[in-house]
């Protein structure tokens, strides 16, 4: 008796080994399945990359490190920079800008317009080696704005007063509770020409264009894609199929394979821009749209 338990004794033992880890065993083929290679595809590195950059622009982290992902990985030989954004603040869209300029130096960065290229997320594309848009974008909108609400006639009804105390006559400008002052809206107007200059001259640098014929691309015009390709805004018109071949042109890819984005941050980047839109409603600033 003692023999027969002695020669079954490796096959009772896993038995009991899986009676007594059955779900720990469940979960780890659960696991397996998701983050398992579906074919063969998938066991060879990403040669081109897709990067998003959809809604207002406010907050682009992830947008960044993205494009500085993308730099540094040796396999990914050419980025595909899709845009849907009417534009945004101003420092997060020159971070994108500058970051698109950088990896351009690398390796080729094609933009393709899907539906709106304007303001801040035209800024954001235009050192792109080259920016193709669908035929039923809208491209354009060079230009600042700066605009916030007068809430004294709101405050009075109500009965709210505002307090302040301030050191330097600027130091109040651009707050809600009153009307501006001439001198307030003079100051304001300084820094709005100034990022339009700049914006203006970015514009004409990246794009080659003629700084001085300026009003005829620039000056807040909208354009569509075939308008903005007259005027030298955009290089193609296109789909994203076209978009996606064109990157692989540039990149000399023959048999293109595309990273995958990961559906979690996927999720959580889209929460974060919504929560960002909201916080910004409330909050006025300087913008490019």
């Amino acid at each position: 008796m003692e023999g027969l338990k002695k020669l079954f004794l490796p096959i009772t033992a896993t038995l009991g080994f899986i009676q007594n880890h059955f779900k720990a065993m469940i979960f780890l083929l659960i696991v397996f399945l998701i983050f398992a290679p579906s074919d063969q595809e998938d066991l060879i590195p990403a040669n081109l990359q897709q990067i998003s950059l959809i809604g207002p622009i406010m907050d682009v982290t992830e947008v960044i490190e993205q494009i500085d992902e993308a730099d540094k990985n040796s396999h990914i030989q050419g980025v595909l920079l899709v845009v849907d954004s009417p534009g945004g603040a101003v420092p997060p869209s020159l971070e994108v800008a500058y970051a698109i300029k950088r990896l351009k130096e690398k390796k080729p960065v094609v933009v393709y317009a899907k539906g709106i290229l304007a303001s801040g997320s035209y800024y954001a594309s235009i050192w792109a080696n080259e920016i193709i848009a669908n035929p039923g974008s809208m491209v354009g909108s060079i230009g600042v704005i700066m605009q916030g609400a007068n809430l004294e006639e709101l405050m009075q009804k109500i009965g709210i007063k505002s307090q302040v105390i301030k050191a330097g006559k600027f130091k109040q400008v651009g707050t809600p509770d009153r009307e501006w002052t001439a001198y307030e809206k003079e100051e304001l107007n300084k820094v709005i020409q100034g990022t339009y200059a700049m914006f203006v001259h970015d514009v004409a640098s990246a794009r080659n264009l003629d700084i001085n014929n300026s009003d005829s691309y620039a000056n807040a015009h909208i354009f569509t894609a075939a308008q903005a390709k007259e005027v030298g805004l955009i290089d193609t018109l296109g789909v994203a199929h076209d978009a996606k071949k064109r990157l692989a042109e540039l990149a000399d890819i023959k048999k293109p394979i595309w990273k995958k984005e990961d559906k979690i941050d996927q999720f959580l980047r889209k929460l974060g821009a919504q929560s960002n839109i909201i916080l910004h409603t409330y909050f006025p600033s300087i913008s490019l749209r």
